[in-house]
């Protein structure tokens, strides 16, 4: 059944607090949320931030996902991806299965360049094409660093594991992409590669962000960081220490740690007048704009929208910058924009991130949030936005 216009994460936090028969003065106090936000949010008037949703899931004593309804099933198999999901959880149970003795895998270089172009297509936001390649190359991959247990191919693995991790992530699959990650860590460690290492533990901090899980994201970014101190000085390594602060700013912001989060931003900019421009390395979009983008982020997080909005304002991105990136960074600046009440500008991001990223846009709660707050405030709005809703399936 296609979600209704009732069915936000506003109706399932009053649907567990009466559950739980709290009165929404009781989840407030409970979640530290102030009383006006949680009444707008269960009417829906204004978005559940992750930050909101995150204390609310904790004083209610379920995951995140549980609010916000994901993954969403309907949209999935009007996409025709929800056939795609089980082939990559199969393949990512073939790890400690040896190599496939039915199976003669294509060589390593040409096994790399199909993952790096996986790695590419992500960024694009092609997530049905990388779902329907990414099972075989996995169990490919698998084979080969049975077979030939080196540096190279036990790396090769860890990069395929990743991008699981990153398909099932932006498709909602929260169990799964946990899965992945551990995978990753498997491969890593075979690989002894302490930079793929501190990756994995970065892309963990960043599931327990997604759970509201503050500490423990924090305590793994320790862990990350400690892991990229053994690895040999470059590039590589500052990228991925770099976007290991940017993640850590994120993490401080949601916990309202403003100082911590300002000194992890610093960090990451100092990292980024070093290695410049370096999007492609690993692919975590690292570089100054990046920094600036999750500057957004940290103001937004910390309650500071019209300051979030100004610097946003500011910021110049790079023609190639990966869209999928770019759509984030609109969705997020969409959801500021509404709460300093700029709905005309936050309809207009939202239009930009479904432009730059459909599929990544369709799947992202932040911009159904934002999309059932804009519904309230209709009169206001341009009649596209009904169109909107009907692609996003609500």
């Amino acid at each position: 059944m296609t979600p209704s216009l009732n069915d936000h994460a506003g109706s399932r936090i009053a649907h567990n607090r009466k559950a739980r028969m709290l009165t929404q003065r009781e989840l407030a106090d409970l979640s530290h949320v102030s009383y006006s936000t949680l009444t707008k949010v269960e009417q829906g008037a204004i978005p559940a931030s992750p930050s909101v949703l995150g204390a609310l899931a904790r004083a209610l004593a379920v995951p995140v996902t549980h609010l916000t309804g994901q993954p969403y099933l309907e949209e999935l198999r009007r996409d025709q991806l929800d056939g795609l999901i089980q082939p990559i959880r199969e393949a990512l149970n073939l790890y400690d299965l040896g190599a496939d003795p039915d199976l003669t895998p294509r060589p390593p270089e040409r096994l790399e360049a199909q993952s790096e172009r996986l790695c590419a297509l992500v960024r694009e936001s092609n997530i049905k094409q990388v779902a329907i390649e990414l099972p075989a190359l996995i169990a490919e991959a698998t084979t080969v660093a049975h077979r030939r247990p080196e540096d190279r191919n036990w790396r090769l693995l860890a990069g395929a594991y990743r991008t699981a991790y990153d398909v099932t992530t932006k498709l909602g699959f929260q169990d799964l992409c946990m899965v992945a990650l551990d995978r990753m860590d498997w491969a890593a460690q075979r690989a002894s590669d302490p930079v793929i290492g501190g990756m994995r533990q970065y892309l963990r901090a960043l599931a327990y962000l997604r759970a509201s899980d503050y500490r423990t994201g924090a305590r793994l970014v320790q862990i990350g960081l400690q892991q990229l101190g053994l690895a040999v000085a470059g590039q590589e390594r500052d990228v991925v220490t770099g976007q290991i602060h940017l993640g850590a700013a994120v993490l401080a912001a949601r916990s309202k740690s403003e100082a911590l989060a300002m000194d992890h931003l610093a960090e990451a900019q100092r990292l980024a007048e070093l290695t410049g421009p370096a999007e492609k390395v690993h692919w975590l979009s690292f570089g100054p704009a990046n920094v600036g983008a999750h500057r957004m982020s940290v103001l937004a997080e910390l309650d500071r929208y019209p300051e979030a909005v100004q610097t946003a304002a500011g910021l110049r991105f790079p023609s190639d910058w990966p869209p999928s990136r770019l759509a984030h960074h609109h969705a997020e600046l969409a959801q500021a924009q509404l709460w300093t009440g700029n709905t005309g500008e936050a309809f207009a991001n939202l239009r930009r991130a479904r432009k730059l990223a459909p599929q990544q846009t369709r799947y992202s709660p932040t911009v159904r949030e934002t999309y059932i707050a804009l519904e309230s405030a209709k009169r206001r709005m341009p009649e596209t936005l009904n169109s909107f809703g009907a692609w996003l399936g609500m």
